[in-house]
């Protein structure tokens, strides 16, 4: 066993490794950037199949959930068919699939259309990681990871705007016909660069875990239906929630379970042994809770409040790949001067204070009052995302690279989906909250409202024609702008949970260790 162990880790690719990861990255690129390219189209897909902004929704999370089905697979599809035939079928499905959502002409088909691209693209992004961890050794691999976690963060990013800008000045269908020719362009390079180690290549006997497959699907789709529409029902007030709940809750156990005992599972747990990849990747799957739900949020914010269009609340966003670039410029420069663990902590530390900025917004802001938060929160991003990816695999051999990024990959997509769906129920309940700590203001005893409520029903007196009226036209005004009032606070609260989830994962940069191991 020791001595396939030290065969797998001294295999040498062929090719550049520079030129192996072109066409994983650019694959990356398209599926990280599904992600987010659809959100700022939601109104105006929901408007096209006259469907809720909740029905909406299930456009993102079926694309996030399908992803999380997949990619456990991750081992067992590399070794049944080779690596580099896996991920040019997941690129073939993904391209096909995104050209159907293109074509769809009803909210089911764009969803099942949608679902389908999570299974074709929730296999890339691992993959991806893994070749680049597999292809490098020491600065060079610096190099290739810091590329990879700019990709990872700059694509999301780039989703709204690129996504607003498509959906203003064409139609929201061309946000998923972009992916058909760089589909095609990427296979063909995948086929003449990308090249299989001897633990990916393909592989006889292998078989599936047939009950981990199944448990997995039990768990993660009634969980998903809780989040989504969860709030609609009332959350656990509602039966058939209380159910769903139960159903995933039973599934998830008996997948661990089933991982654990079956001989071939789907996903080696033993990694989860690691201290630095257990700890690393409870840390990612939570920054990218929030990186996901924040990028669902502000959009939403900004078109449902401020009145931005498409195009201009995806690129209020975009301050966020500048500041992204800025600390890739400054990783790069710097290099190995600076430990792992003090990027970590200043990109946590920016992402908390990001956050926090964020929650300070009001209706009379300026440009300028989105743009600098938005910024530190990308500095942010590259300098957490980048070191914890990377610390987090670092002490694993080589051969257990593609199982540990695709189960990585799969508690950040779970973390990504939630963090997606408790977006709209934070902003629900917490704007109840405001609104009833708010309405015990709007009476007669208090002075400041009782001025408004005459101020207001003497500016109506003329377009009433009487008093009655022109104070019930004003009270309506005043109801109103509390609305709006205590839906702006839920917001602020919610930027808030997400600045205080950061600030919390600061300490947990003290446990991840194996600093010495990035140059070697």
């Amino acid at each position: 066993m020791s001595e396939t162990i030290e065969q797998t880790q001294e295999w040498v690719p062929k090719n550049n490794p520079w030129l192996i990861i072109m066409p994983v990255m650019i694959a990356t690129f398209m599926y990280a950037l599904d992600e987010t390219v659809a959100n700022v189209a939601l109104p105006h897909i929901a408007g096209t199949f006259s469907v809720s902004s909740q029905e909406s929704i299930w456009v993102l999370t079926s694309y996030l959930m399908a992803s999380s089905i997949i990619i456990p697979m991750i081992d067992f599809l590399c070794k049944l068919m080779g690596r580099k035939n896996f991920f040019m079928l997941g690129v073939f499905v993904f391209t096909i699939a995104s050209f159907l959502c293109g074509i769809a002409n009803s909210i089911v088909m764009i969803v099942i259309a949608r679902a389908l691209q999570g299974f074709g693209g929730g296999c890339l992004m691992p993959m991806a990681q893994a070749v680049c961890m597999e292809s490098f050794k020491g600065e060079a691999r610096n190099k290739a990871m810091a590329i990879f976690g700019l990709v990872v963060i700059i694509a999301p990013i780039i989703g709204p705007v690129m996504g607003g800008y498509i959906t203003e000045n064409w139609s929201w269908p061309y946000i998923f016909f972009i992916n058909v020719p760089v589909g095609f362009m990427c296979i063909a390079m995948a086929k003449k660069y990308l090249e299989d180690p001897p633990y990916a290549a393909k592989q006889n006997n292998i078989k599936l875990d047939k009950m981990g497959f199944l448990w997995l699907c039990i768990w993660l789709i009634p969980l998903q239906i809780v989040f989504d529409k969860g709030n609609d029902a009332d959350w656990f007030n509602a039966t058939w929630v209380c159910w769903f709940s139960l159903v995933a809750l039973i599934g998830c156990v008996l997948f661990f379970v089933s991982q654990v005992r079956d001989k071939k599972p789907i996903v080696h747990l033993d990694v989860l042994k690691d201290t630095n990849y257990l700890f690393g990747t409870c840390m990612l799957v939570l920054i990218n809770a929030v990186m996901l739900g924040s990028l669902a949020m502000l959009p939403q914010m900004l078109q449902g409040m401020l009145g931005y269009d498409s195009f201009l609340s995806g690129l209020a966003i975009m301050p966020r790949g500048l500041g992204s670039l800025i600390a890739l410029l400054v990783f790069g420069v710097l290099g190995g001067k600076l430990k792992y663990r003090t990027y970590g902590l200043m990109g946590l530390f920016c992402l908390g204070l990001g956050g926090w900025m964020l929650s300070d917004l009001n209706l009379q802001i300026n440009p300028m009052n989105i743009a600098i938060p938005n910024m530190i929160f990308g500095i942010g991003l590259v300098f957490s995302f980048m070191p914890i990816t990377t610390l987090s695999c670092i002490t694993l051999r080589n051969d257990q690279m593609t199982n540990a990024s695709g189960l990585q990959n799969l508690l950040k997509t779970i973390g990504g989906a939630i963090g997606t769906s408790l977006v709209a129920t934070m902003i629900s309940r917490f704007s109840q909250i405001h609104q009833n700590g708010l309405v015990k203001f709007t009476n007669d005893l208090n002075p400041q409202f009782a001025d408004r409520l005459s101020t207001y029903a003497g500016s109506f007196i003329n377009q009433a024609g009487d008093m009655l009226n022109s104070t019930y036209m004003a009270s309506k005004m005043l109801y109103n702008q509390l609305i709006q009032q205590s839906t702006l606070c839920a917001y602020m609260t919610t930027f808030k949970v997400f600045a205080a989830c950061c600030f919390i994962l600061i300490p947990f940069m003290f446990i991840l260790k194996g600093e010495e191991k990035k140059s070697t």
